[in-house]
């Protein structure tokens, strides 16, 4: 049976494996999408809300921070390093203090990643705009952030199955002596 400081090791492990494959995956997949409106879904934000909702704020927080920061950076950045941290961190949090709540419905995890995404984009067009990005203005935000929405919602049941799955399919490789379902108390063997 693994002690709390392997399983919190455990679950850091999971998300950083899977924030990596996001963003590697948003790089090198999603943003040559040849996409009407010339804008993308954001797997990467998307990846953040899921692991929020599955392991809690504490996770979601960090996990938004880093993959933030990791995007800020990765190619091709044209803004102030610091804007996706700071709203991937500040979702992140929030998502994942609703964790008990959305894990009661098979439907409310895609409403509420639904709504990060919208809140995740309308911060980083808020964030633009106190920063002074010329391209960011309330013309752009309205053209941009519904088609960005949209492209979020339509991609939200691939990304959320598969840090779902990804989750799953590591604990499960871990001896834990019994099944953890969502919600509900453990159930499963008793040590003997």
């Amino acid at each position: 049976m693994l002690n709390s400081a392997e399983e919190a090791q455990g679950v850091k492990l999971r998300a950083f494996v899977i924030i990596v494959v996001a963003i590697v995956v948003q790089v090198t997949v999603a943003n040559r999408l040849p996409l009407p409106g010339g804008v993308t879904p954001d797997l990467v934000l998307l990846t953040v809300l899921a692991l929020a909702l599955f392991s809690g704020e504490r996770v979601g927080m960090v996990a938004g921070f880093f993959a933030g920061l990791a995007v800020d950076i990765a190619p091709p950045a044209d803004h102030t390093i610091g804007r996706y941290a700071l709203v991937y961190c500040l979702i992140g949090y929030g998502c994942g203090m609703l964790r008990l709540d959305v894990q009661r419905s098979p439907v409310l995890p895609f409403v509420m990643v639904g709504v990060g995404a919208l809140i995740g984009n309308l911060a980083y067009a808020l964030v633009g705009m106190m920063l002074g990005d010329p391209r960011t203005s309330w013309d752009a935000v309205t053209r941009i952030v519904p088609l960005a929405v949209l492209y979020d919602l339509l991609a939200s049941p691939f990304v959320v199955w598969a840090v779902l799955r990804l989750s799953r399919r590591s604990e499960r490789m871990e001896p834990r002596g019994g099944l953890s379902v969502p919600g509900y108390a453990r159930l499963g063997r008793q040590q003997r």
